[in-house]
């Protein structure tokens, strides 16, 4: 049967995926380069990882999309409360120095 492959992830593969990514974690973090590139490099990095672990540890791959957007909920939020928020926390940093 052709959809045995599908349901069942190659583990091994993912780890060796996870352990890749983590080396170039620790390649990016002692690299000389600007700290803000470099936080974006990690960041980057990360959220890969994130995406892996999931996608196949947690079967998401596998599960119905309504399962899939019900995970990724939570993280729009709060994307969209920090984009909300932001001008009424950058006025009162910006205000409070103005003050002193």
């Amino acid at each position: 049967m052709a959809t045995e492959a599908h349901d069942h992830p190659n583990y091994m593969a993912i780890f060796w995926w996870l352990l890749g990514l983590t080396i170039a974690e620790l390649a990016v973090a002692y690299m000389p380069m600007p700290k803000s590139l470099m936080i974006a490099g990690l960041v980057s990095l990360a959220v890969a990882k994130a995406t892996l672990v999931a996608m196949y540890f947690m079967h998401l791959k596998f599960e119905r999309r309504t399962l899939g957007l019900i995970a990724l909920t939570p993280p729009i939020l709060l994307m969209m409360f920090v984009v909300i928020t932001y001008p009424d926390t950058a006025w009162r940093f910006v205000s409070g120095l103005a003050g002193h």
